[in-house]
This record gives C-alpha cells, sequence and structure tokens, in this order.
C-alpha cells in the first residue's frame, strides 16, 4: 500500500526529534474555543454508495444563487458565465497543467497569462500588471506591503468604506511585517476623512470604488492629496464589472491598484477559488509581487513569452524578494481572459450599462416600499436602512423564497450598522426577481 498510518512508535519518534512532548503541543497557538475536543458525529466508516448518499442530502440543503430571487453582492457577484468559459478550461492542456517554470513546453500558458496582464492592465489604466493574485483582500494586503518598500515609511490608511474582509486582511498580514494600519469607521462616504488623515508618515492611502456600500467616487482628489505628502494611492474594486463603465483607477490618479476579478468568468462557487488582480506603475514594477509574464523572440525570431523578472520572487531570492507568492491562480485568470476576450471593450460597456440598469429598478423597488436607500451614487450596489436588524430582515424575506442581500453587520459585526442591509443586481437579475423583493417588501412594510 502507498499510504500507510503511522504507528505510535513512528509518532513518538518524530515528537521526540522536534522537541514536542505529545501531538496536542503541536495545536498550543490554536485558541481553545477554536478545538473540537471529541470526533464528530459521523460513522467511523461507511460504503461509497452510503457516503454518496450522505453527502448528497447535505447539498440539497444549499440553496443555489439561481433558485430564486438573489440580491447578495458585498464583494461576491453573481454573473452569467458563457459556456464556452467551462468548455476551454477543461481542456487537458489547460486543467492539468501547473507551474510554467519551463517556457520552451509552456507556450500556450504564458501567452494565456500574458493575456491576462494586458487584460488587467487596460481595465485598471495602468502600466504593468501581474500574473494574478489569490484573490482581491490578499492583493489589497500585498499592495499595502509594496507602498511600504516603496516609500520606506511605515502607516497605512484605510478608508472607512472598504470591505471589512479586505481591512480585516490586510491588517492581519501587515502586522507581521511592523506596518501601523489605521482602520477609518465605516462610512458611507469616507472621501473627506481620508484627506483629513494623510500626513507626512503615510505610506499609502487604500480607497474602494465603488466602495462596500456602493458608492461610486472619482477619487482624484484622494490621490492629489496623497502625492502632496508623498504617500501612494491603492485604489480597490471588488465589482470588476464597474471597469466597463466607471473611470479606471489609473485616470484617477491611483499608483497601485487591485480588484477582485471573479464576476468576470468566475462563478460565486461557495467563496472561491477567486481571483486577485493586480497593476501598478512602471516606475513600481521592481516592488510588484507575484509573477511576471513578458513577450520575446527566440533563436529564431519568433515570438515567444517567459517568466521575468523572477528574481522579485520567493523561489528565487526568499528572504529579500517582494512576496511569499511564488504562484497565480492561473485557472481562475485563464476564466477571467476568456470571458473578457468573449466580451471585448464593447461587450464589457454594454454589460456594465446592464448591471446598473438593473441596480436602478432596484432601487426604484426599495424606494417604492418604503425604505431608504443611503447610497447617492452607485454602480450595481446599494446599501439601504432597515426597520431594526438587518440580519432578521433578511430571514424574514427568506420565508418568501428571497434571498435579500448581505446584512452589513455580518462583514463588520462591531460596528454598530445592524440595520444596514447591502443589495445588488447584475444582469442575472430579472425583472421579475426585483417585481417580488418590491412585493415582498411592501407586505411587510405595509406599503
Amino acid at each position: 500500500m502507498r499510504y500507510l498510518p503511522l504507528t505510535p512508535d513512528d509518532r513518538a519518534q518524530m515528537l521526540g526529534v522536534i522537541g514536542a512532548p505529545d501531538i496536542d503541543a503541536l495545536f498550543c497557538d490554536v485558541p481553545q474555543a477554536a478545538r473540537k475536543a471529541d470526533l464528530f458525529d459521523l460513522p467511523r466508516h461507511a460504503g461509497e454508495l452510503e457516503v454518496e448518499r450522505e453527502l448528497a442530502g447535505l447539498a440539497a440543503l444549499n440553496r443555489p444563487a439561481g433558485a430564486g430571487p438573489f440580491f447578495c453582492g458585498a464583494g461576491a457577484y453573481r454573473h452569467h458565465v458563457p459556456a464556452t468559459v467551462d468548455h476551454i478550461i477543461q481542456r487537458s492542456e489547460f486543467l492539468t497543467s501547473y507551474t510554467p517554470y519551463q517556457p520552451e513546453i509552456a507556450q500556450g500558458t504564458l501567452q494565456v497569462l500574458f493575456e491576462f496582464q494586458s487584460q488587467v492592465a487596460a481595465l485598471t489604466g495602468l502600466e504593468v500588471a501581474n500574473c494574478s493574485m489569490y484573490d482581491g483582500s490578499t492583493a489589497c494586503a500585498e499592495a499595502v506591503m509594496m507602498a511600504q518598500r516603496v516609500t520606506r515609511r511605515e502607516k497605512a490608511i484605510l478608508s472607512g468604506g472598504l470591505h471589512p474582509h479586505y481591512a480585516a486582511t490586510t491588517q492581519t498580514i501587515a502586522h507581521a511585517e511592523g506596518m501601523e494600519i489605521v482602520r477609518q469607521a465605516a462610512a458611507i462616504d469616507a472621501e473627506a476623512a481620508v484627506i483629513a488623515a494623510i500626513d507626512g508618515e503615510t505610506a499609502c492611502v487604500v480607497v474602494q470604488t465603488p466602495n462596500v456600500f456602493g458608492v461610486v467616487t472619482d477619487v482624484t482628489r484622494i490621490a492629489e492629496a496623497a502625492h502632496a505628502k508623498g504617500a501612494l494611492l491603492i485604489v480597490v474594486t471588488t465589482e470588476a464589472v464597474s471597469f466597463g463603465l466607471l473611470k479606471s483607477p489609473g485616470e484617477m490618479g491611483a499608483d497601485i491598484a487591485v480588484a477582485e476579478g471573479q464576476s468576470i468568468g468566475n462563478a460565486l462557487n461557495y467563496g472561491g477559488p477567486y481571483v486577485g488582480l493586480f497593476a501598478c506603475r512602471e516606475k513600481l514594477l521592481r516592488q510588484m509581487p507575484g509573477r511576471l509574464c513578458g513577450e520575446t523572440v527566440d533563436a529564431d525570431g519568433r515570438r515567444g513569452y517567459v517568466l521575468t523578472l523572477s528574481t522579485r520572487e520567493q523561489h528565487i531570492r526568499r528572504e529579500k524578494a517582494t512576496s511569499n507568492i511564488c504562484t497565480n491562480a492561473g485557472l481562475c485568470a485563464l476564466a477571467f481572459t476568456i470571458h473578457m476576450t468573449l466580451l471585448g471593450g464593447a461587450g464589457l460597456k454594454q454589460l456594465a450599462l446592464l448591471n446598473h440598469s438593473r441596480a436602478r429598478e432596484l432601487k426604484a423597488a426599495v424606494e417604492g416600499a418604503g425604505l431608504t436607500v443611503l447610497t447617492p451614487r452607485f454602480f450595481n450596489e446599494i446599501a439601504v436602512k432597515v426597520p431594526g436588524s438587518a440580519a432578521g430582515f433578511v430571514e424574514d424575506l427568506l420565508a418568501d423564497g428571497i434571498v435579500a442581500g448581505v446584512p452589513y453587520s455580518r462583514l463588520d459585526p462591531h460596528a454598530g450598522l445592524d440595520d444596514i442591509l447591502l443589495l445588488a443586481a447584475t444582469e442575472a437579475t430579472t425583472t421579475e426577481d426585483i417585481a417580488a423583493l418590491r412585493g415582498a417588501l411592501s407586505r411587510r412594510l405595509g406599503q
């Protein structure tokens, strides 16, 4: 047999080598509240058929996003993924390939990565982009640490409009680098507070547009204020489709742009895997984390692709590298590239316009039912003030078969915004879905 369980003697020998008294000592850093004292309530063994039945029963407890009216957003969005995307990414030459360290036999993968970089640079309005990061939140953290290397300063200001999960991820990762993270209080419109906080010790300012409350902001004034103090501006986007309609981060003065690319080519997938987008000014290129694919020519003058500037990467320089990430979300990046290629510039703009149109219908329906919309300028997501608890409100509407968005308290339980509900509409949202929500709201609010 290839896989044999360890014997007690094997375990004792291994523990002796590392100097641990017992296996429990290996988990000493895990809080007691996070540990389970005994086994899960599952059979110790079962036949394959029985396991399939058990898992199918558990899966049936989930409700697919397409099973009825669905208005969840808050960083992960339900969009239509063309069948072509799944068809191509399941081809064996893409599905089974891993790391393209041998360019002479990985030209297909490398060309895809080069096309992906080109698309991301065009979308963000910046000169260079990498081959992708794990997701938007870790890309945000990497951008903050990059700003530290560029400016040699230790303080980062996180806007109150930044997605709480992105802020928490950045705090966790940047803390290990000794950075001071100034996380501002949650705010529907945070521009003035951000500008007021910038000083000569600031390495970077992190803003999001559209922000977690759906507010679209031209961050040009923030960019000017940051640059006047020698700081970098990092712009975060969680809804990549918005690039088709809104001014790009580069146009607004961003030095670094990061985004979650899930909306293009990638389904919700129960929260992942997703794909982080990362782009920056060319002058900052050597401090950018992640892989870079470059175009070159071979000995016969034919076009070819290679990984370039690899001395920045963890697998080459290790402790001197720009980051410890030395891979990329290859298959998700491929899905993004395929979908973007199918759309083209005109198609992306049309898709973005359709998203905004659906969101306008959603806003009208919500206001018609008697609720207050707090988002003054939006793309496809709005924040709504509801009576009482937004979490309870969502639970009530589930009785009507409607998934009515994400309570802000689920993202940030300590913000004191328990009555704020985030609702999103995309091209996958139908007029009938919005009408059903309007009817359910009217019945509950007596309108």
